[in-house]
């Protein structure tokens, strides 16, 4: 007897994939989404890829010498740095570079300036150079361990004109999956963001501004990175070709439109073999793979929006380069400290669209309103808040969340600022509980549940399932250094309970789904924690100041 293939309608779509695999990857009270039982912390994948047989360029460390300051970063009025391997080398070095060694008794790890869910840190960075003074033409990949470039992919024609400049981020799931199992692929996701958002802020303190390009296709992308290369990376972990960003020096204070790089030829001569990063898997999650191939593509309609707002003077006098340096996660917070008022407005206006760094570097429109569970700030009632950052938002969301919530506005806040009060509560305990029983969650001034708007998109649009992670990340890297800017520390929270948050807020099918919650207060340090140089054996060059 013959068996019929399944009809072309039974096969599910690449939206029902991606809407699938959030669901089965969701936490719950009484479940959390499948992941490794054991972990073997001595066995931990390498967190450093090489390309073996490649020509490397060490990379000089000048971030003592660049003057901007956040603030002029954060305006995009920083004066304008020379496009040259000087110039890629801080942005690298402030971008992904590392920023710390840190050991506790026989424990020692690196820290980065782009945050890692978990510390893992499965986004990889190449270089695409075209006519950069000191460096060569083609494709180079970044090794953070040592600040160096490893020259992948050498053009054999000379370019002309104008440098121009890519970075290209690929991500690595298994860094995140051995560990984190099947919801690996959203905190990949999350990752990224953090990785645009340092990005831009970076570009911005040498005076350049940094655009994510849409409308390539990812089989293009992973072409002009060298990631199809099967032989490359054969019997090793792949990477998935994520997202191109072109950066451009300012032209006149105006960001110049982005182009694409031009594409390798068959005279091109192609250099490397990826490393193993885990011999021994002890797991494997195909979900993932799946996930990833379903969520393929592009958006076609990214527009850049703003808000009418305001320009921001961001408080912070500290140089740029110091303070993205300075970043840390907190573990645990004071939980009896109280935030001023004027210090969490600001730390929200930085949250709005408009056109400064680091959302000139976001060419789509805001789709991720954060919902704010504020324990201790001056002069506010302790309770549920909404920050609203489109123009429809504040009315679609009202329609979606409990009808007693009151949407009153808050009157101390500025009038740009589209902050509005729902539910007077302490909410520390259920925001605690909510994420996975995490201290830092109630502990903090505030905490906050990244709320998308995801089914109709996604269905629409599959792709849209990672930007709107990516949008996540950005808003997370933008708290983050908005809150060390004012003497404050921020900390990602990846693990929480989806539809318990969805519940306390009346969010009803997936048409809203949080993607993503953070906290903010004032950090308690642990002495035990030795802090060690990032670089050992090199200094940064401090033979004086870059204006």
């Amino acid at each position: 007897m013959s068996v019929s293939p399944p009809s072309a309608a039974a096969m599910p779509t690449a939206a029902d994939i991606a809407l699938a695999y959030h669901a089965r990857t969701k936490h719950g009270l009484k479940r959390y989404a499948a992941g490794p039982e054991t972990l073997d912390w001595d066995a931990q994948p390498n967190p450093f890829r090489e390309f073996a047989g490649c020509a490397r360029t060490e990379l000089p460390l000048r971030s003592d010498r660049l003057a901007a300051s956040f603030a002029e970063a954060c305006q995009g009025v920083a004066e304008v740095q020379p496009l040259t391997i000087d110039g890629v080398a801080l942005l690298l070095e402030l971008s992904f570079g590392l920023s710390a060694w840190k050991e506790y008794g026989p424990d020692r790890w690196a820290l980065r300036c782009n945050p890692s869910s978990g510390n893992l840190h499965p986004t990889e960075a190449y270089v695409i150079a075209d006519n950069v003074p000191g460096l060569g033409d083609g494709l180079h990949h970044y090794v953070s361990r040592d600040h160096v470039l490893e020259f992948r992919c050498r053009r054999r024609t000379e370019s002309a004109g104008e440098p121009r400049l890519w970075l290209g981020l690929s991500s690595i799931h298994w860094r995140e999956a051995w560990k984190y199992g099947e919801r690996a692929f959203r905190y990949c996701q999350l990752d990224l963001g953090h990785a645009l958002g340092a990005i831009s802020y970076a570009a911005a303190a040498l005076g350049w501004s940094a655009r994510a390009i849409d409308g390539l296709d990812s089989t293009a992308l992973a072409a002009l990175m060298g990631v199809d290369r099967a032989d490359d990376f054969a019997g090793v972990e792949a990477e998935d070709a994520d997202v191109l960003v072109a950066i451009t020096p300012r032209l006149q204070d105006q960001p110049v439109r982005p182009g694409l790089p031009p594409p390798s030829t068959s005279a091109d001569i192609w250099e490397g073999a990826a490393n193993r990063l885990d011999r021994h898997p002890l797991y494997r999650w195909p979900v993932i793979a799946e996930v990833s191939a379903a969520t393929t593509g592009t958006a076609r309609d990214a527009v850049t929006t703003s808000l009418p707002c305001p320009a921001r003077t961001p408080q912070s006098a500290s140089r740029a380069a110091e303070l993205i340096l300075g970043r840390r996660s907190a573990q645990r917070f004071d939980a009896r400290f109280t935030m001023s008022a004027d210090t969490f407005h600001h730390l929200l206006d930085a949250l709005l669209p408009r056109a400064a760094p680091p959302w000139n570097a976001w060419p789509f429109p805001a789709h991720l309103h954060p919902l704010l569970f504020v324990h201790r700030v001056d002069g506010l009632t302790p309770g549920l808040y909404a920050l609203p950052r489109g123009s429809e938002a504040q009315s679609s969301l009202r329609r979606a969340l409990r009808p007693d919530f009151d949407w009153q506005r808050v009157a101390s806040a500025p009038a740009h600022l589209p902050l509005f009060h729902l539910l007077p509560t302490d909410s520390r305990g259920v925001i605690r509980t909510a994420s996975c029983h995490q201290a830092i969650a109630g502990d903090g001034c505030f905490a906050v549940a990244m709320l998308a708007e995801f089914g109709p998109l996604v269905r629409d649009e599959p792709w849209r399932y990672r930007q709107l992670h990516w949008e996540a990340g950005l808003i997370g890297q933008v708290l983050y250094l908005e809150a060390e800017a004012a003497g404050l520390r921020g900390t990602g929270i990846g693990c929480y309970f989806d539809d318990s948050v969805h519940e306390m807020l009346g969010v009803a099918g997936d048409r809203l789904q949080t993607l993503y919650h953070f906290t903010v207060g004032r950090p308690l340090t642990d002495d035990r924690i030795t802090t060690l140089p990032a670089y050992p054996g090199r200094t940064r060059d401090e033979a004086g100041l870059v204006p």
